[in-house]
């Protein structure tokens, strides 16, 4: 049997934040009601494809999944429960707020057998969080994670975004170590992007809002590179540290270029061959399940030369990068005679290392990780 990773996007949030570019919209109740009876007629749908499939990662990610009332969360765990079989050694996680979570909601969840929370911090400064339109402060932060400890999970992730509008390196710093002093078991680390159709987007075009220099913007993630790895966070993805065992397994299947299945408003899925992605409309979503038909708007079958591309620039995310056998074994192509001219051009210029075995980014490839993607874009 194959295997899967499994991504459920729950599509709702207390308020959007001026950044996201997300599909999500107001939790209102009715429409969570709605949006669990399209999942259930989905899941329907993908019945006997999951029949046949081992989920090995299910991931709840949002919106904010925790904004759910407690029945609202438990009628979505039994929905998957009925429908999908994760092996005994999956890696079930779910997205969180600050502010959203409650002892009750962390029992609902330990009870469906998740087993990893992704809590999305941000920042750790007022003023920030303010400023991002973020609906929790920092002090919650901390009482969210006491609560996620109390009710005993031992797999947490922290979110963090740096090159913030105003904020300082001496800030940055300050949230990184008062993360590493609270001990999540992964820490993920995002510069903030202006994405088109956000608040923060428009503001910048009006002129409301400055950019951080790429200067700055470079420090920042440097500082992470030389704060975190010291304190036992192995960078093993360029946005992800954890120390040995505790990498985001769901992520990887991303990294891997494996296959997922999404599911919810505007998911994607990827089944090796074929990528498609959900309607983002939750009324046109509900409206087509309605008619039986699966929300799907946008389907791509993959070139080879696509899937060889994407499989090198996802794989060079990692820090262990690209298995040079394991990618011959899945294409019968030699990597290295396949893109000889940009890995010569690359090697040149310190950002790629090549060894007998793998493919990899150096620490300069690392800051610069764009410029070396940008090489193997099927022309």
């Amino acid at each position: 049997m194959k295997k899967i990773g499994l991504y459920i996007h729950v599509p709702f949030c207390v308020r959007k934040c001026h950044y996201c570019d997300f599909v999500s919209f107001p939790y209102r109740q009715d429409m969570v009601q709605n949006y669990l009876k399209g999942l259930q007629k989905e899941l329907d749908l993908y019945h006997q494809l999951l029949a046949e499939t081992r989920v090995n990662t299910i991931y709840f990610g949002g919106g904010t999944p925790s904004c759910l009332s407690q029945r609202e969360l438990s009628a979505l765990f039994a929905l998957l429960n009925r429908h999908a079989k994760a092996e005994p050694s999956a890696e079930v996680s779910v997205e969180c707020n600050p502010g959203t979570i409650s002892p009750e909601k962390l029992r609902e969840m330990k009870a469906a057998g998740v087993n990893r929370i992704s809590l999305g911090v941000q920042a750790l400064q007022d003023e920030h969080l303010y400023r991002l339109g973020r609906t929790h402060k920092s002090m919650e932060v901390y009482e969210s994670h006491d609560l996620i400890r109390q009710a005993g999970f031992q797999n947490v992730n922290f979110d963090l975004m740096f090159a913030l509008p105003g904020q300082t390196l001496k800030q940055w710093a300050t949230t990184l170590t008062d993360t590493i002093e609270l001990g999540p078991e992964h820490i993920s680390t995002y510069n903030l992007v202006f994405e088109k159709g956000t608040r923060f987007y428009q503001w910048r075009e009006d002129g409301l809002l400055s950019t951080p220099d790429e200067e700055l913007d470079l420090a920042m993630y440097q500082l992470a590179l030389d704060m975190l790895p010291p304190a036992g966070y192995r960078q093993y993805e360029i946005s992800s540290f954890a120390p040995k065992g505790w990498e985001c397994r769901h992520n990887l299947t991303y990294w891997y270029n494996e296959p997922y299945l999404g599911l919810g408003p505007g998911a994607h899925s990827y089944d090796g061959k074929t990528r498609w992605a959900n309607d983002e409309s939750l009324t046109r979503y509900l409206s087509t399940l309605e008619q039986g038909r699966t929300p799907i708007v946008n389907q791509e079958k993959l070139t080879i030369e696509l899937e060889q591309s994407e499989t090198v620039i996802l794989g060079l995310r990692t820090r262990e990068g690209i298995d040079r056998r394991r990618f011959q074994k899945r294409f019968q192509r030699d990597l290295c005679s396949l893109y000889a001219d940009s890995i010569d051009k690359l090697v040149q210029q310190g950002l790629l290392k090549i060894t007998p075995r793998r493919m990899q980014l150096t620490a300069k490839g690392l800051l610069f990780a764009n410029r070396v993607f940008i090489e193997f874009l099927p022309t």
